[in-house]
């Protein structure tokens, strides 16, 4: 039996995670990821807060409604028609660019507040232009590494990114609640921008091509085998979706992931009401709540990073069918506890989920091709969230948020089955045409 742990002295840590950190390039770019994380979780919170203190009296919701969907919702425009520009940009490159915008734009928020021109237009555009290549620059973060590390390693290094950010979750709100006592949260925008501009920093400065090295090998020795090549953009966004259209597996695997996203997007507003109206709780409570799901999620992620092996989609179904029968505990009003632990186990089972998908895309992608499709993702799965939140709404007055919350695990326990029988049928429709294998 393959071991996961090694037993020798001072080898505590499991062998996934040590082939993973002794490859160059992602040791010295994680931790600036996991940075430029921590920025985005003290802005979700710093965002809302600034909007607050900017909308007009009667109208500061309203602001920052608005202010949260430009900080998101571009990032879907920006992949659908930027394509032409950022087509032959490599996945570095395409980092790169998108934390310089990002850094610049958010940058410009303090300094606007500063001079008194930070007016409620000015903090929208600001934000909403910010965003406008965000789902570019994930895709160059995620096919970035995919030339320099084997399939073997790929879930172990989606599952490290994923747990990076579920701990910016925890941590980024709380640090944010500190800092918001002593300076303005525009500030702590600057803050985020300023994680972006390292970001940038040091993505260019790993990835810049080392300089050409004298040639010392005779001749007649056959030549060495060429070093990975960074991934390109071949193609828009348009062009990945092109790309899934053709390819079942992944297309099933994005319609899967969106009706996830649309069940999940209910809980982000029922949860506040369930924890007033049901349990007579204020925003404390509330953040326990976060808290459990976060932490779930940052052991989950964790652990799936020590797996070796794993069947990539009954593993995926699997935290679907879990993740729903943790909020199944909501229909328990009487007490906090049920409810609570229900949502830890949604986020302990929940945390693995952007790290398997991710694997399988990217073992089933045309390396030329990855960015595409995953920029294409992103164009679509963020519309997911924010619809399932607006639709979860309506019926939240009549039901209330008990019966929403286990409406949306009730969902995602019968989308399991669905699912089966679509990716049964599609695989037996594949092996009747005899197509092309996929590539590793």
């Amino acid at each position: 039996m393959t071991r996961m742990f090694s037993t020798a002295p001072g080898r505590l840590v499991p062998g996934p995670y040590r082939s993973l950190f002794a490859d160059r390039t992602f040791r010295r770019l994680f931790p600036v990821f996991a940075l430029s994380d921590l920025g985005d979780g003290m802005s979700v919170v710093a965002v809302v807060w600034l909007a607050l203190a900017l909308g007009p009296e009667g109208g500061e919701g309203a602001l920052a409604g608005i202010a949260v969907a430009a900080y998101v919702l571009p990032g879907a425009l920006g992949a659908l028609v930027l394509g032409r520009w950022m087509r032959r940009l490599p996945a570095g490159r395409l980092l790169v660019t998108d934390s310089s915008l990002r850094a610049a734009l958010l940058g410009a928020v303090p300094l606007a507040h500063l001079a008194g021109l930070l007016t409620p237009a000015v903090y929208v555009g600001l934000l909403g232009a910010s965003s406008l290549l965000h789902a570019w620059g994930k895709a160059g973060k995620h096919a970035l590494f995919v030339p320099v590390l084997g399939p073997a390693q790929r879930l172990t290094a989606n599952s490290v990114l994923s747990t990076s950010l579920w701990s910016a979750t925890i941590a980024g709100p709380a640090l944010a609640g500190l800092l918001v006592t002593v300076v303005s949260p525009a500030w702590i925008i600057g803050l985020d921008a300023a994680t972006f501009a390292v970001l940038a920093f040091r993505t260019r400065r790993t990835t810049l091509p080392p300089p050409s090295a004298p040639a010392t090998e005779p001749a007649e020795q056959p030549p060495a085998q060429p070093a990975p090549q960074p991934v390109h953009v071949n193609g828009g966004a348009q062009r990945g979706l092109r790309i899934l259209l053709r390819r079942p597996e992944l297309l099933g695997l994005l319609a899967v992931t969106w009706v996830f996203n649309l069940a999940f997007g209910p809980v982000e507003v029922a949860l506040p009401l369930f924890v007033v109206d049901d349990l007579d709780a204020g925003a404390g409570l509330l953040g326990v709540y976060w808290a459990a799901f976060g932490s779930g999620a940052v052991i989950g992620a964790l652990a799936l990073g020590a797996v070796r092996r794993l069947p990539l989609w009954p593993a995926i179904l699997g935290v679907i069918a879990g993740h729903g029968i943790g909020l199944l505990a909501f229909a328990f009003t009487h007490t906090p506890l049920p409810s609570l632990l229900g949502f830890a186990f949604a986020g302990l089972v929940y945390g693995p989920y952007s790290a398997l998908s991710l694997t399988l895309i990217q073992g089933r992608t045309p390396a030329e091709s990855l960015t595409s499709v995953l920029a294409a993702r992103s164009a679509v799965l963020l519309t997911g969230s924010p619809l399932g939140a607006a639709l979860g709404g309506l019926p939240l007055d009549r039901t209330g948020a008990p019966a929403v919350l286990v409406g949306c695990g009730a969902l995602m326990i019968a989308l399991v089955p669905v699912s089966a029988v679509a990716l049964r049928l599609t695989a037996r429709h594949r092996r009747r045409r005899h197509p092309l294998p996929a590539p590793a």
